[in-house]
């Protein structure tokens, strides 16, 4: 039946894996499965709330439910307080599960996401000097302290990262800030678990799933739902008292949110901007699949001229090209014919249909979408591993942005936040994220070289880089020769003319791509 546009049933509206979209692809801000959208009758029920919270939540109730001298009579299923209402926490701007299923059905945002938790998170982390040590150090002239300082900071070190390996048995800490990181990514927000012990002292780290964690309007602390149980999460370092009843010694969490000028209480993920990309990139596959699945079009037409097979003939040809060579495509067919006679030739002919090659449709419109989804991300397409087309120098500029505007603003702020965990131990050392590499081993050796010979660095600081241990004198600037010097000084003061026109005539190193064709200076 022709429909008009306009008249489209609810049940025709375009379903991606579970998730509806309407027809102007907007973000719902509640799902079926979002806990917190129930009945605030069911909800005050479940596990984890105090009697006083039970009354005056039924107070809650009745009193939106009362009039004058009389109250509602409504079947249930009319409109009737929520979660949100009875927890008295926010609505989320757009629906977590909904943001969460993105993550599943599209797998250019999965791969970027995926790219940027192994270059954010993924590369270990480090507990070096603090700033506070660095003073102290630099104030202290005798060889005997520095030495003592020193020898205390590796056993410190050593027992910091024992402390933190201790803090979650189920999980290793580099995890739990993956999981963390993924979730700031996919929903704007993560969360991340500290629990402390009966003397005050931090003893868990982990990480709560965004889908199930919503913020209090007064700002002091979280609720998360699972099942039929109700918790509720403290600021990190406040001790608000439980307004929901239970445990009086809450855990803390640290939120992770990516700012929104729309909302204040959660963050919103960059994949937002791209949702109709990813809608579109679906829709096209689905065409794809739908016209593999339904087409009619035979890939040969068989015809015989001049002669006629018999019908138990006729039926097992048939079956042999619509059952017993599918999946055989190798196997051979006798067909006997009939000889000619004078007045009539036998002819029997297979003739292609569809012998071109089967491209998908929206190659082009799929790209495209591609191209958005990793925009947004501001991820390189190199770090997803489709790199056709894409030289080696463009890969290692786009490296280089991606480490400088992403990697680098994102770690700064996990190493912030774990640091206030990591001073409530010890203000020696401070946290900090293995940073992107972009130099090759060769390279690195050249620098380290260069900084040893103008006595910016001393060994053993090039030593602990690469992970190995100090050695005697180490500590020492390196003392050149008198060759050596005067080597040095002809390189820092630029007197090797050769060796300048070697280097400005030189062909384009990796990470320096050449200029387009007709603009600027060209090597030969």
């Amino acid at each position: 039946m022709i429909t008009d546009e306009n008249e489209v049933e609810e049940s025709e509206v375009p379903v991606i894996s579970g998730v509806s979209l309407s027809r102007n692809l907007d973000v719902r801000t509640t799902t079926n499965e979002d806990v917190f959208a129930q009945p605030a009758t069911e909800l005050n029920k479940y596990n984890g709330l105090d009697a006083g919270f039970r009354r005056r939540g039924a107070y809650q109730i009745k009193k939106f439910l009362a009039g004058s001298g009389a109250e509602s009579k409504q079947i249930e299923g009319g409109e009737v307080i929520s979660g949100y209402d009875l927890f008295k926490v926010a609505l989320p701007p757009h629906s977590i599960d909904y943001l969460s299923s993105l993550y599943e059905i599209s797998s250019y945002h999965a791969a970027a996401i995926d790219a940027k938790t192994a270059n954010v998170v993924g590369l270990g982390y480090d507990f070096i000097e603090s700033e506070k040590l660095k003073q102290r150090v630099d104030s202290t002239d005798s060889k005997d302290s520095k030495d003592k300082i020193k020898k205390k900071v590796q056993r410190v070190r050593s027992d910091l990262r024992e402390w933190v390996a201790s803090l979650n048995s189920d999980s290793l800490f580099i995890e739990t800030l993956m999981k963390v990181y993924i979730d700031w990514q996919v929903s704007g927000n993560g969360y991340l678990e500290v629990g402390r012990t009966s003397t005050g002292e931090i003893g868990y780290i982990g990480h709560i799933p965004a889908l199930s964690m919503r913020v209090r309007l007064a700002r002091d602390g979280f609720v998360q739902i699972v099942g039929r149980d109700a918790v509720f999460f403290r600021n990190f370092g406040e001790d608000t008292p439980n307004p929901i009843g239970g445990d009086q010694n809450p855990n803390e969490v640290i939120h992770f949110k990516r700012y929104s000028p729309k909302n204040s209480y959660y963050g919103v993920p960059s994949i937002i901007a791209a949702s109709t990309a990813i809608a579109g990139n679906e829709f096209a596959a689905r065409y794809n699949l739908d016209f593999f699945e339904n087409k009619a079009v035979p890939r040969y037409l068989m015809t015989l001229k001049g002669a006629r097979l018999d019908k138990e003939s006729e039926r097992k040809l048939m079956e042999f090209f619509e059952v017993k060579l599918k999946g055989k495509n190798h196997r051979s067919v006798y067909i006997p014919l009939p000889s000619d006679d004078p007045n009539n030739k036998v002819e029997f002919k297979f003739e292609p249909v569809e012998a071109s090659v089967q491209e998908s449709s929206f190659t082009k419109y799929t790209n495209n979408n591609r191209d958005e989804i990793l925009f947004v991300h501001r991820t390189p397409i190199s770090k997803i591993g489709i790199a056709d087309g894409i030289s080696l120098a463009m890969a290692k500029d786009a490296d280089r942005t991606f480490k400088e505007q992403v990697a680098a603003p994102d770690q700064l702020i996990i190493n912030e936040y774990i640091n206030k965990i990591i001073k409530e131990k010890t203000d020696v050392l401070v946290f900090k994220l293995n940073e992107l590499t972009l130099t090759d081993e060769e390279t690195q050796s050249q620098i380290d070289e260069r900084y040893a010979r103008i006595q910016t660095l001393v060994p053993n600081e090039i030593r602990a880089r690469m992970g190995l241990a100090p050695i005697e004198k180490g500590d020492k600037p390196v003392v050149l020769g008198a060759q050596q010097r005067a080597e040095q000084t002809e390189q820092t003061a630029g007197n090797r003319t050769r060796d300048r026109n070697r280097a400005a005539g030189a062909t384009d190193s990796a990470g320096q791509a050449r200029n387009p064709q007709g603009e600027g200076r060209t090597t030969q």
